[in-house]
């Protein structure tokens, strides 16, 4: 049994503050101090990895490599690596409740670039070449994919006008990287910057006994520097690119399914090399993470393949994988790990064995939950203990926005009885109150619904592009009545954060 934990989902491009993007820079801290007066224990964000075309953090160029968005420039003030000067008159798209990505990229980038000269020109740190030695299995080949990517611009590689570098011919890359060496070292330094920052923000979090909840997408994208690495890995056709792609089979949501375009996996092929490829995946991902949701789990049970050319995902067909085999491996080589079984949609008997097989917990979300002519397994009182309960996720509306456009009149009839909702009561808190109170050992609210906000605050509509991902908290929104609300949840359903309240019972043991 499982102890009863709560926490928050919000991203870090989310937060308040300058540059146009939520940094890991003081609103971080301050919300970490937030996490801990309301006793929350853990704060949940979305993958952290560099965004492509898009905007997704869903499809990066790097399986290993950071967001440099997220960067916080008044940290390099402080070190002396940028001026107030370097940021005056530029135009980050400074709106306060939305992230404009176009600003961002190419506001930000000749400001990173004069931090990185000034960072050459001082010396480098010491500690950036223990950091290029740890992280040098994937750090040179991001710096190289990205630089000659750029050289070709912007272009995936598998449209690189020279063969020579799409196939990394021995030759061509050094030609390249005597080329694009200050390119490369931009790469790597912002790296450097980016971790040293995330590292900073999670020691800061940890001591204060609140832990991150990690996102790890279970493919990669085909503009990525891990398939230009290892198409070994991939299932492609001669010229190396992919031959089939990932995508959700139509449904009761889609009637044409979801078409994601990412490159399948070879399975025989990381089998016959251990895995090696997965394991070091994970080992990074619980260094930088405490917990770590695994997207689109029942993919590791079996998988919707569609030929290379569809456009849906109805052509597509079912694909056993070798789940159970991959998770004994990595467990072999990493011990037990805290990983959540993103196990939403077409869950079949083999997905149930691979999630009870590993032990992780499952999730369940509550706006999925209210027909009012069944008993659904994601109602609260069919929730078991080891699961993750949501309001909702990245991909749903808020819970406002929900209630207010797809709910059914029967299904608001049933939600307002079942939760026996006051007329008074804002439809987020009575759905708080069910979240909280179920058996489920871990619950989390998304920010949105903390603060009560509409459908316009929705992080993603699935199957569309564009729009997406740009929500923001402004810093006046978290008021003292919500932090307040949310503590009293906490407390009331015996969620508090278990760390803490341990600390605090052997603080006040008394002596023998």
């Amino acid at each position: 049994m499982k102890e009863r934990q709560s926490g928050v989902l919000m991203h870090i491009s989310s937060l308040p503050g300058k540059y146009g993007i939520g940094s890991m820079g003081q609103a971080a801290y301050d919300f970490v101090d937030f996490l801990e007066r309301t006793k929350q224990r853990y704060w949940q964000i979305l993958p952290l990895g560099t965004t492509s075309y898009g905007d997704s953090p869903y499809q990066s160029f790097s399986a290993f490599a950071g967001n440099t968005h997220f960067i916080d420039f008044d940290f390099l003030i402080e070190k002396g690596w940028l001026t107030e000067e370097d940021l005056a008159g530029i135009d980050f798209g400074d709106k306060d409740t939305e992230v404009d990505y176009a600003k961002v990229f190419y506001g930000r980038r000749p400001v990173l670039e004069k931090a990185v000269r000034a960072i050459k020109a001082e010396g480098l740190p010491e500690d950036y070449w223990s950091f290029a030695e740890e992280n040098g299995f994937w750090l040179h080949t991001f710096a190289e994919y990205m630089a000659i990517k750029e050289h070709f611009d912007n272009k995936p590689w598998i449209d690189w006008e020279d063969q020579g570098a799409r196939l990394r011919y021995h030759d061509t890359l050094e030609y390249y990287r005597q080329l694009l060496a200050e390119q490369m070292d931009y790469h790597r330094i912002t790296q450097y910057l980016f971790f040293s920052q995330w590292h900073a923000l999670k020691a800061y979090a940890n001591a204060k006994g609140v832990e991150f909840v990690g996102d790890m997408p279970i493919y990669i994208a085909a503009d990525s520097a891990d398939m230009w690495a290892n198409p070994h890995f991939f299932k492609t056709d001669e010229e190396g690119k992919p031959s089939v792609v990932a995508g959700c089979p139509p449904d009761a949501f889609s009637e044409i399914g979801q078409l994601w375009g990412n490159p399948i996996y070879d399975w025989e092929a990381m089998k016959q090399d251990g895995f090696t490829w997965w394991v070091a995946r994970l080992r990074e991902s619980f260094k930088i993470y405490d917990m770590v949701r695994i997207d689109h789990f029942i993919g590791f049970a079996s998988f919707w393949e569609i030929p290379a050319g569809e456009e849906t995902a109805v052509n597509g067909y079912r694909v056993e994988a070798p789940g159970f085999e991959l998770f004994e491996t990595i467990k072999y080589h990493l011990g037990d790990l805290n990983i959540i079984a993103e196990d939403l949609g077409t869950v079949t008997d083999k997905v149930i064995q691979l999630r009870e097989k590993t032990g992780f917990p499952g999730m369940k979300v509550l706006q999925f939950a209210f027909d009012p002519e069944g008993d659904s397994i994601e109602m609260p009182h069919n929730h078991r203990n080891n699961v993750v309960a949501y309001t909702g996720t990245h991909d749903n509306d808020t819970i406002l926005g929900w209630y207010e456009s797809e709910l059914s009149d029967e299904g608001k009839e049933f939600l307002d009885k079942y939760s026996n909702r006051r007329e008074d009561e804002r439809v987020s808190h009575a759905m708080f109150r069910l979240l909280f109170g179920s058996p489920a050992f871990m619950a989390v609210a998304t920010m949105q619904d903390l603060l009560g906000l509409d459908g316009s605050a929705r992080m993603n509509l699935p199957n569309t592009l564009g729009g997406n991902w740009t929500w923001r908290m402004t810093a006046d929104q978290l008021t003292p009545a919500i932090e307040a609300d949310l503590l009293d949840l906490t407390v009331t359903y015996r969620r508090e954060n278990a760390i803490v309240k341990a600390k605090k019972e052997e603080m006040t043991e008394p002596s023998v």
